[in-house]
């Protein structure tokens, strides 16, 4: 297959419009305002006690146990990034040897959006059920995502792979933008239930991945199919292990990534946490003397602002994308994300001394983070691709990229709270943030500079 064929690139960025829909909609605003808000309200119906009710004290009755809502919502997380990792390397070494990443795509795709629209029954008493689709929507997101990004060296030549990554990340975030206005009109506005957000996401992601599906190539190397592929293609991840390890600039890549990118995902998947805590946080001392009509009200501007910081973070971050691809190609790729890794740093510096209140700040950070963000995503992606030797194990490879970022998840996400339990202050956090940017940054430097043309 001749790379460069405007339609299967046009395809292949639809998938990203199609899938960042759940990223935005059930990852960073919806899906987490609802879950908390459900799981109050069912706490306080159970303990029947509203007069000292915090959202530090909600807890979810889960297989007769109490478990605190939000540690149950992170752990279930963190288990659904472990079974990616576990799951991705054996699946497209399969995918790999038999030539169907196309279908397993669309498995995990399918996977996804129907676990979506199967939130709209989420039950805050029944937490076994619906943390279960909460579950399976992640599983089949992310590892939908392998075989997405493994179709990039096959259908870009290398010299457009930022330029088209970078619109895939664009194209994604405006997706996801155009998704969530549609749904806080349909709430905020129409007054309708917010459950029959989750169905629109579903269908959504479904729905336009048929774009992609339709023009994209299924079994590129024209692999025949034989029996046995389970064992032969757990041979075929051992052989790209065996390649893997002998590219010293691939590996030392990947090791700095894991630490980079352990920081820009911990941000994405705390930073609303972080906010509500200690930046739009009701004060406890002002809380104490408001009713409880009063804290709703004020909750719900607290939502408002949160959900506007959301959309701006997303809309300045399909901008970025596109300008650090124009930066890559003046200065290259290896130079830009040192940049971009730099910028991080005080980002995360400026969020540790933010007051309580302080919104104007917050917003400003906000758009520092929705520059940033995009870009070194589109980038990293795009560099790795470049990066991999001629071979027909596309999926094999960028299943080590799924591995290294997961772990990196579940690794960023744990220190994160680890920090807040041992300090007991959610700011001490950022300080282990901090560390994985300042660890990815100078690892950077360990990327032989012998391909700087290249890159």
């Amino acid at each position: 297959m001749k790379k460069g064929d405007e339609k299967i690139i046009r395809g292949w960025i639809s998938y990203d419009w199609a899938n960042s829909v759940y990223n935005l909609v059930i990852s960073s605003s919806i899906f987490p305002i609802f879950f908390e808000n459900s799981t109050s309200e069912a706490y306080i119906n159970r303990v029947n006690n509203s007069d000292s009710f915090r959202t530090e004290d909600v807890t979810s009755l889960f297989f007769g146990f109490e478990v605190t809502s939000s540690v149950l919502y992170s752990y279930t997380l963190s288990l659904s990034f472990l079974v990616v990792a576990f799951l991705s390397p054996f699946l497209s070494g399969i995918a790999d040897y038999s030539g169907n990443k196309k279908k397993f795509m669309r498995f995990f795709c399918y996977l996804g959006s129907l676990s979506c629209i199967s939130l709209y029954f989420f039950d805050p008493n029944n937490m076994e059920v619906s943390m279960l689709s909460f579950f399976l929507a992640s599983i089949g997101f992310w590892c939908s995502l392998v075989f997405y990004n493994s179709f990039l060296p096959e259908i870009v030549e290398p010299r457009y792979q930022d330029s088209v990554s970078a619109k895939g990340f664009m194209m994604g975030y405006i997706g996801g933008v155009i998704l969530l206005i549609i749904c806080l009109m349909w709430y905020m506005v129409l007054g309708f239930d917010i459950r029959y957000c989750f169905i629109f996401v579903g269908l959504w992601w479904i729905s336009f991945s048929q774009i992609t599906y339709n023009v994209l190539p299924n079994n590129v190397y024209n692999r025949t199919k034989n029996k046995g592929a389970i064992w032969k293609g757990f041979n075929e991840l051992k052989i790209v292990f065996l390649e893997f390890k002998s590219i010293k600039r691939l590996k030392r890549f990947l090791f700095s990534f894991f630490f980079f990118n352990t920081g820009v995902q911990t941000v994405m998947l705390t930073a609303t946490l972080y906010a509500s805590r200690e930046i739009f946080k009701i004060p406890d001392s002002v809380r104490s003397n408001l009713t409880i009509d009063e804290i709703t009200s004020r909750e719900s501007m607290v939502t408002t602002n949160l959900i506007i910081a959301i959309l701006l973070i997303q809309i300045l971050a399909a901008i970025g994308a596109l300008l650090i691809a124009k930066l890559s190609k003046t200065i290259g790729n290896i130079k830009t994300i040192k940049i971009l890794i730099g910028f991080w740093i005080p980002l995360c510096v400026f969020a540790y001394f933010l007051e309580q209140g302080s919104y104007n700040q917050f917003y400003i950070l906000a758009c520092g983070v929705g520059l940033v963000m995009g870009g070194i995503q589109s980038l990293s992606r795009s560099t790795y691709s470049k990066m991999l030797p001629e071979t027909e194990n596309h999926a094999s490879y960028f299943s080590f990229y799924d591995i290294i970022e997961k772990i990196g998840i579940v690794l960023g996400t744990f220190f994160f709270g680890f920090m807040e339990y041992i300090m007991n202050d959610i700011r001490a956090s950022i300080l282990s943030i901090i560390f994985f940017f300042v660890v990815g940054f100078l690892m950077m430097y360990r990327v032989p500079d012998k391909f700087k043309n290249e890159f």
